[in-house]
């Protein structure tokens, strides 16, 4: 499984008890989605390795108590402090105006009238606002993520439609003292 192909699904914190335990600390707004999983995939090395799940309980509201198949304490060992991921193909389909980050880079942004705010080059989900960042003609505009602001999500012709507010654009197009 190549990385690529995967979403970040949460990081393996520490271990649970003398079983062969783990907790694993989801990354998501929708832990409820994650009741059964059969397999994770471990990033050891730069590689993704799969690791089967025997049981699975909930701890608190994001974080999950794992035991392994064929647990052994080097498998425990090797999975404390990893990022865990899952294949792309296992996330539910969205539509509407509904998207995974990961899906619309490379989509342009346009204004309700239909001009080109630039391509989405990456997303940042960092902070408290999410932003993605643009490329307009080698100029990098950051526009932040809020739902009501997002008109339509054309998937076929990738693109989305937004209704920013008056001036934003402006922000980073205003040439400066030095290019008059």
């Amino acid at each position: 499984m190549r990385k690529e192909d995967c979403y970040f699904l949460g990081k393996i914190t520490r271990r649970h008890g003398l079983q062969g335990n783990v907790f694993l600390k989801l990354d998501t707004d929708q832990p409820e989605m994650y009741q059964k999983l059969d397999s994770i995939f471990v990033e050891i090395n730069g590689l993704l390795v799969p690791f089967f799940v025997a049981k699975q309980s909930w701890s608190k509201g994001d974080t999950l108590i794992i035991s392994f198949k064929n647990s052994t304490e080097a498998l425990v060992e090797q999975s404390l402090g990893k990022d865990v991921y899952m294949p792309l193909s296992t996330l539910p389909k969205l539509t509407g105006n509904k998207f995974y980050y990961h899906e619309v880079v490379g989509f342009e942004i346009r204004e309700e009238d239909g001009k080109s705010c630039g391509t989405i080059v990456s997303i940042n989900d960092q902070t408290a606002q999410h932003y993605f960042y643009l490329d307009l003609a080698g100029t990098q505009i950051i526009i932040p993520i809020i739902k009501e602001w997002i008109l339509e999500l054309n998937r076929e012709e990738r693109y989305l439609k937004m209704a920013l507010p008056e001036g934003l654009m402006d922000v980073f197009l205003i040439p400066s003292k030095k290019d008059e």
